[in-house]
């Protein structure tokens, strides 16, 4: 396998696919990087190398004790940039990996950044507090905890149709999409996805967006069940300078699948415009 050993041992799986332009992806919890194939495909056959990786403890990582955490996933993708030696990349992440995206900004700058893509994105903050009101009650994320403890195999088939909007009237989700998320989500450590529901609900990520001095698309699912828009996706692309943002009515936290024609549609546009600029300058 394709494989870096970071810092403190842990191994990270990676795929690299194409040459061109970087673009890489960081995905969501308790998913893998195989969650992006139909994005990396696209991209690829459009001339962009394409990168992503399972994040610790997830997919075909090591399951490793510590650094499930916010900060350690952001230099863990650090670590794959460096490995790879990838310049002027497009970083691309959704839900948790959108958090990721956004901490590696924040500890890691932008010297390797061309531009920043967040896609149903847990920052800001999804928890409640005094400074978020609109955030979710602490209990929703205790819930998580319990129901993942309790027996994660059913959690995760009555996660992925929330996830997927497979409850709406007139949802057209396939049970193999749905079996696949319960799938990718078998294969995560149970010590690391508990882990990481504290990392993407109770880490604030407003600091860290401030300092997007790059180009910067979100992309947000205004029927998202998972990670809701208003107080997600669009507090963050008030917070970043000059942030496009594109809210697609109905669509659910898991449109990179359901509706993957539209977002890579729309990714694609973005991508172009970022290369034209640079060209320009």
């Amino acid at each position: 396998m394709s494989t870096i050993q970071v810092k403190d041992g842990t191994t990270l799986y990676y795929k690299d696919w194409g040459k061109g332009p970087v673009v890489t992806f960081s995905h969501g919890w308790p998913l893998n990087s195989d969650s992006w194939d139909g994005q990396m495909l696209f991209l690829a056959e459009k001339g962009f190398r394409v990168v992503a990786h399972d994040r610790r403890g997830h997919g075909r990582s090591s399951q490793a004790w510590s650094g499930n955490d916010m900060n350690g996933y952001a230099d863990d993708l650090a670590a794959v940039i460096e490995a790879r030696d990838l310049h002027d990349i497009t970083l691309v992440g959704h839900s948790t990996g959108g958090g990721e995206v956004a901490r590696y900004i924040g500890r890691h700058g932008t010297k390797h950044v061309a531009a920043a893509v967040l896609i149903g994105a847990v920052p800001p903050v999804m928890v409640k507090s005094t400074a978020n009101p609109e955030g979710l009650p602490l209990a929703v994320f205790d819930g998580l905890r319990q129901s993942l403890l309790k027996d994660r195999s059913q959690f995760w088939k009555e996660f992925a149709i929330l996830f997927y909007g497979a409850n709406r009237p007139g949802a057209n989700v396939s049970q193999g999409l749905l079996d696949q998320l319960w799938l990718w989500s078998m294969q995560a450590g149970l010590k690391n996805t508990y882990d990481c529901i504290q990392a993407f609900s109770e880490t604030d990520f407003t600091e860290d967006l401030k300092k997007f001095a790059v180009p910067t698309l979100v992309m947000h699912g205004e029927d998202d069940q998972i990670v809701p828009v208003h107080d997600s996706g669009k507090k963050s692309a008030a917070l970043i300078a000059g942030a496009k943002a594109i809210f697609y009515p109905g669509l659910p936290h898991g449109l990179t699948a359901t509706h993957a024609d539209r977002v890579n549609g729309d990714l694609l546009e973005f991508l172009m415009s970022v290369q034209k600029a640079r060209k320009a300058a």
